[in-house]
């Protein structure tokens, strides 16, 4: 049942909590917050929203035109679990004060367009997401650039590197193997007692859980499984989700990261991203199809391919997102879809004869992303796919790392860099914008933050592995 504000205002005086922290995602995908003494906010937050300056949250607005307000949304409401002094957490969409209209460069509130449109086609009335974020837990972490040097290192106790190092209480010897860390048993998998509170706290913040694991590298890399839900929920879920688990590993004297590649030779860290739509309660990717797919879902899945490289630049928006999708670790460079076939980008899992659990997993995804932009720009493809019949051509049912060259020359692949899925963008975006989800003014702005302030500052820095390459010429 939806929280109202009422009940939200009930719960800060029969807990007596004084703060009260409103938390937003910016641009590029990060949460940032405000905390208030709880007197601050009453019924009139929850429509009006809080105001507060906009001018530095990155790729927002101006400093002549930074005043903003941040709207609860009540349903969002939880106990933080990690402050000292009892404070309630809500997550915020936002609005422009002068206007009273949503802010359009918000990642949440396009978020609700995407659905709104979703409603509007009479395709579907709700769109469920459930992502598979997989994260790195490092015993230690350092990096910096200037202009004489560049760097970084990381280590983990349970990486295969230290196998033979000298260790204080005597090395023991269990350091999972490089591409064998994916389900090992205690003593191997050292994780197992930590990950079991991330799950535990997540669900103490709403987030409803599912399972967690260790995955396939070597160095502390570990899943949890949360249970998929609406488009913003999923969303909000995922922010919770990566949220607890930086505070939980942190209180162990931990550091998480969901770089997409942050060791060199073994696997990356995706997000594979579990999507269905469904209209009156009834599931629509369900049919008589390859797989048992409708016809609705393979047009569908025709979106997802037709328009990926321009996806990627939302769902893989890092320059380091492309240091994993290379072939070789698992990774899904190829956009062909098949049954229960890890080696394509699109994954019909064997879910069995229950027509709700039928379901698509795009796995190029990885959680660099910002999911509210991510989602509804999966949606948007999927949607066109839907509504201009774009047929996916016959499924690849082989192990496709065992093809040829020339049968891998003739399978699409993803881009290979961040800079061409910002020209895939900028080529194909008619999908996100004549849906009225996202405007033009969006991609624009996207493109050229992207540009400007990840791939040019790149490619001016010399990295690390070109003075072994090339110092010696």
């Amino acid at each position: 049942m939806p929280v109202t504000p009422q009940e939200v205002l009930k719960m800060i005086q029969d807990e007596n909590i004084k703060i009260v922290d409103l938390k937003f995602i910016d641009m590029p995908g990060i949460w940032q917050h405000c905390s208030f003494y709880y007197d601050q906010i009453d019924e009139s937050s929850f429509t009006d929203g809080v105001p507060f300056d906009g001018s530095s949250i990155r790729g927002w607005k101006a400093i002549n035109e930074s005043d903003m307000a941040m709207v609860p949304d009540p349903n969002t409401a939880w106990i933080d679990p990690f402050m000292k002094e009892k404070t309630l957490s809500m997550i915020c969409s936002i609005k422009e004060p002068r206007t009273g209209e949503w802010y359009s460069r918000d990642p949440r509130s396009i978020a609700q367009k995407a659905i709104n449109f979703l409603n509007n086609t009479g395709i579907a009335d709700v769109a469920y997401f459930g992502p598979e974020a997989e994260f790195f837990v490092f015993d230690d972490v350092r990096f910096d650039q200037t202009e004489s040097q560049g760097f970084y290192y990381v280590d983990s106790v349970e990486g295969r590197w230290n196998s033979g190092r000298t260790e204080s209480s005597g090395n023991l010897g269990y350091k999972p193997r490089y591409k064998e860390g994916y389900f090992p048993v205690s003593p191997s998998d050292t994780l197992q007692d930590m990950r079991t509170e991330m799950l535990l706290t997540m669900a103490e913040c709403g987030v409803p859980i599912e399972k967690h694991h260790h995955e396939v590298a070597t160095g502390g890399q570990n899943e949890l499984g949360f249970r998929f839900a609406p488009l913003i929920e999923a969303a909000d879920h995922l922010m919770t989700y990566k949220y607890v688990i930086k505070n939980v590993g942190k209180k162990h004297g931990k550091t998480v990261t969901f770089m997409p590649k942050p060791l060199f030779n073994d696997n990356g860290s995706g997000m594979h991203t579990h999507q269905s739509i469904w209209k009156d309660g009834k599931p629509l990717f369900w049919g008589d199809k390859y797989a048992n797919l409708s016809q609705t879902a393979l047009y569908y899945i025709g979106g997802l391919l037709k328009h990926a490289p321009a996806l990627l630049a939302f769902t893989n928006p890092t320059t380091n997102s492309y240091k994993r999708l290379v072939p070789g670790f698992e990774a899904p460079v190829n956009l062909a879809y098949s049954q229960g076939n890890r080696s394509a980008s699109i994954r019909i899992p064997l879910s069995g004869t229950n027509p709700k659990a039928k379901r698509l997993e795009f796995r190029c995804p990885d959680a660099t992303c910002n999911p509210y932009l991510a989602f509804a720009a999966m949606l948007c493809a999927g949607l066109d796919g839907i509504k201009n019949q774009i047929d996916p051509g016959d499924s690849l049912d082989v192990d496709i790392y065992d093809l040829s060259p020339e049968e891998l020359s003739k399978i699409p692949s993803t881009p290979g860099s961040l800079e061409a899925a910002l020209e895939a963008l900028e080529n194909d975006h008619n999908f996100l914008t004549d849906t009225g989800v996202f405007t033009k003014d969006f991609v624009e702005n996207w493109i050229e933050y992207k540009l400007d302030n990840e791939v040019n500052p790149l490619r001016l820095r010399p990295h690390p592995y070109e003075f072994s390459l090339y110092y010696d010429c």
